[in-house]
């Protein structure tokens, strides 16, 4: 057998992952893993000889944007298209997609997606189904059919809503073949589909039919289609803004957490808040999303604040609130209205989409990519509705037609595949000095278990480039903070709020010291070591409670302490004393704020010389000194002198921190667990 079995490195493929990648990179485009493409070509069956033609379409839930080789399904285009020589109807056809896996060519790939059938049946060799902005302005105009003539004339069809699947597909066909002069379509309330003969011509098409809608919109629309702006609904300054953004967060990411926990995503773009600002913020609003890909992401409408930016925190809160309660009445009242026996369980009913007028908006989602992308669907129908408001009226589908799709059979059997979220998924972490040693072990340990993390260090430079090691800002962020400051710890807080929506787990970690004896320490070294741990730990610890208080959800604060709190040694009065502070710290936050469901635990490493800040700064050659070896052997000494004779590293000290705060311990608070390979002298009694 000479010839290989047909994978995406021919020609037809390699030019069909290109033409989506340079579709899907550009915004106006389509959003996020929105939309799909296609193409057709000739091959030689490995098993037969005989020459083939197959399909290459972009499978099940991949984004175009970073389609590459595996993201691809691979159908026998002959077999494919005689499923309709089989197809039961439209009250069966989600059928269909089961029977789509008889179709594949070869192994490998992606699992083919609802709209597989619309690129197959289609006859031209190249496909693109896309999302933008300004298709979906004319597709849910009141009047989008008669835009659709006006605006492309004969090169443009219209075709009516209908639900996504294999009728759609014989729909968007039999219009091609009765407009042959046609280079796409308006899919009324979704999106738009662009064919040609060649990969070039349909993106040509595609462009044309995106730039040509935007263009029109531009020269013949409203120039104010959201109305006047609302006295007292304005954009605060951007420091004033960001500031009430995170004195909301915290309760906001509690009511969006209600059902389950949620991360959550700040924006303050200028288009959010002029929509913000406008007459028909709430009736637009309270009309929802359209496009399938917005309204799956954002739930059907958003939680729309109605007071202006000038009421106070407290009035804010409190209206919320009582906001909250009517969003999840109308929600659980939109589930009971259109449910049918077959109907998915309710998947909660929380907003996903928060609107405050002269602040911005909050979006959630199960983590910090899916809350990010959410906002990013929100802001594309805000841009879709100054469309369709600037032409016509913002006419989507119906909240019957959102159900049948939020609630479909095949979103849920998808939703049922996603894989098994990590421990400490959906948690927010935040690690004081953070960039080196035991805390940026501790970072890198939740960021691996599926923490969004923010690594706080007193060198913003470094803590940023700690949390880059780490992944995109979607895992990890760094900030600045001097925890012995605390305008500096609040303002970390802040940040970390409006990075990831709230806090759930803060270890206290921060630390350094200075080896003197009692005569030899000064009042300023007593002072630094203090500050930085002892009053360090109660500012970081008291400014993260009122966060963990306000939403709700419980969370972790942890202590990185030290053997040395229960243990004398020698010269290191000022260290060891403050230790004991932060070891006496645990046990009375763990009193105090066990009420709210906040557990403190505490971890008392010994020895950990390989990897840390302290003792590289001097620390190490000090204790060394003292205990009469080379700094260079100083681990092995400490190990010597244990019961385990092992020596213990960073990564050990964020092992403890992950069993103290992952799941299996959630009814233990006021603990040290000791990570020093056994000290007899420092058991705790």
């Amino acid at each position: 057998m000479t010839q290989s079995i047909v994978t995406p490195s021919t020609s037809t493929a390699a030019e069909l992952i290109a033409r989506s990648n340079r579709l899907g990179q550009d915004k106006k485009n389509t959003n996020y893993a929105g939309g799909n493409t296609s193409a057709k070509g000739n091959a030689i069956d490995p098993v037969t000889g005989e020459n083939i033609e197959l399909l290459w379409v972009k499978g099940s839930g991949g984004d175009l944007g970073t389609l590459s080789e595996k993201g691809l399904s691979t159908l026998r285009l002959d077999r494919m298209r005689a499923l309709v020589d089989v197809y039961p109807g439209v009250e069966r056809e989600d059928e269909m997609v089961a029977a789509f896996d008889y179709c594949l060519h070869g192994k490998g790939g992606a699992a083919p997606s609802i709209d597989t059938a619309m690129h197959g049946l289609v006859n031209a060799n190249h496909v693109d189904h896309l999302h933008p902005d300004s298709g979906i302005a004319i597709a849910t105009a009141k009047d989008g059919r008669e835009l659709t003539a006006k605006i492309f004339g004969h090169k443009v069809a219209w075709v009516d809503w209908r639900r996504p699947g294999f009728q759609l597909g014989l729909d968007i066909a039999r219009i091609k073949e009765e407009n042959p002069q046609a280079v796409g379509c308006i899919l009324g309330g979704h999106g738009i589909t662009a064919w040609g003969e060649t990969s070039e011509e349909s993106e040509a098409n595609s462009l044309w039919i995106i730039d040509r809608a935007a263009s029109y919109i531009k020269d013949h629309g409203a120039s104010e289609p959201f109305g006047a702006v609302v006295a007292g609904f304005e954009a605060l300054p951007e420091s004033e803004r960001r500031s009430r953004a995170a004195a909301l967060a915290p309760t906001i990411r509690g009511l969006a957490s209600t059902d389950k926990p949620m991360v959550g995503h700040f924006s303050d773009d200028g288009r959010v808040l002029d929509f913000l600002s406008r007459e028909k913020l709430a009736p637009l609003a309270a009309l929802g999303t359209s496009c399938p890909d917005h309204f799956l992401r954002t739930k059907v409408k958003p939680l729309v604040l109605d007071l202006p930016a000038s009421a106070s925190v407290e009035e804010q809160i409190a209206r919320l609130q009582e906001l909250h309660v009517k969003y999840r009445a109308d929600y659980q009242r939109y589930y009971e209205t259109h449910k049918n026996e077959n109907s998915p369980a309710m998947r909660g009913a929380d907003p996903l989409i928060v609107l405050i007028p002269g602040v911005g908006m909050f979006s959630y989602g199960a983590n910090k990519q899916t809350a990010r992308v959410a906002g990013e669907f929100y802001l594309n129908a805000i841009n879709v509705m100054w469309g369709a408001e600037a032409l016509s009226t913002y006419t989507p589908i119906s909240d019957e037609e959102k159900f049948r799709i939020e609630y479909w059979a095949l979103e849920e059997a998808k939703l049922q595949r996603m894989p098994k979220p990590k421990s400490h998924a959906g948690r927010i972490a935040l690690v004081t000095g953070a960039a080196s040693g035991i805390g940026k072990a501790v970072a890198k340990r939740l960021a691996a278990e599926g923490a969004c993390v923010v690594i706080a260090d007193l060198d913003l430079a470094k803590a940023q480039d700690a949390a880059a090691e780490l992944g995109d800002t979607d895992v990890a962020v760094g900030v600045a903070a001097n925890v012995a400051d605390a305008n500096a710890v609040q303002a970390a807080i802040d940040e970390a709020v409006l990075a990831f929506g709230g806090l759930d787990l803060i270890v206290n970690n921060a630390g350094l010291s200075l080896s003197k004896s009692l005569l030899d320490t000064t009042e300023a070294d007593w002072d630094l070591q203090h500050d930085v741990m002892a009053k360090g730990s109660f500012l970081v610890s008291k400014a993260a409670a009122k966060v963990l208080i306000e939403q709700k959800l419980g969370g972790d604060i942890i202590y990185i302490s030290s053997k040395n709190s229960v243990f004398a040694g020698p010269n290191n009065i000022a260290y060891s004393a403050t230790k004991a502070d932060q070891a006496h710290q645990v046990r009375l936050l763990a009193v105090e704020l066990g009420e709210h469901g906040v557990r403190v635990n505490g971890i008392n490493p010994d020895g950990v010389v390989r990897g840390s800040g302290i003792f590289a700064s001097g620390w190490g050659a000090n204790r060394a000194a003292t205990y009469g070896v080379d700094e260079e052997d100083l681990g092995q000494f400490y190990a010597n002198r244990t019961i385990l004779k092992r020596e213990v590293v960073p990564e050990n000290v964020a092992d403890a921190v992950y069993v103290l705060t992952g799941p299996e311990l959630t009814r233990t608070t006021g603990l040290h667990i000791p990570v020093d390979s056994g000290v007899a002298a420092a058991f705790l009694r």
